[in-house]
């Protein structure tokens, strides 16, 4: 297990910072910052109170992940970070945070897609996936249907909801 790549990985598309570490298919680390309470009053995600969450949040949270996983970032043997779909602010932070710490690390940085993720963090639990892989995705943001030919390199849209996703109905239906 040792001989197994060690990974950071980074996710601010929306509204949560979050900060994973794995060898392998191993879960390691899982540390979440919410901004929920600061998005409340207005009804909503706002994007730009997002950024702001997750440039606030950023550090914390790798320091927590690190310590959980019982690592430092010199151990680390690559970053990854969610390069799209999401807030284009969000994304932003987590990008340029990411970028920050390969480059100091001198260690590679893998951009990737926040929708492959949602399908490939399965693997974790279940194995490899099928090759080809479809996937229904019913997240708080977007409800997509997907194809999946190669989950690396290959991610094609079927079809996805136009305007609320299912997600974002319970948490209307919720708010009221």
């Amino acid at each position: 297990m040792a001989d197994e790549p060690l990974v950071l990985g980074i996710e601010t598309s929306c509204d949560e910072t979050g900060v994973g570490i794995v060898r392998g298919h191993t879960l390691l680390a899982d540390a979440v910052a919410s901004s929920v309470d600061e998005h409340a009053r207005f009804g909503g995600v706002v994007p730009e109170v997002a950024s702001r969450a997750h440039l606030e949040a950023m550090v914390p949270t790798i320091q927590r992940a690190l310590k959980e996983a019982g690592v430092s970032a010199k151990d680390l043997d690559g970053i990854a970070v969610t390069a799209g779909p999401g807030l284009a602010g969000a994304l932003l932070v987590g990008v340029s945070a990411a970028k920050a710490y390969a480059y100091a690390l001198g260690k590679p940085l893998y951009g990737v897609n926040h929708l492959a993720s949602h399908i490939c963090v399965d693997q974790l639990e279940h194995g490899a996936l099928p090759e080809p892989t479809m996937a229904l995705l019913v997240s708080g943001g977007h409800s997509s249907l997907l194809l999946a030919p190669d989950i690396t390199s290959d991610v094609r849209p079927l079809g996805s909801t136009i305007d609320d996703a299912a997600g974002e109905a319970f948490d209307k239906v919720a708010r009221v």
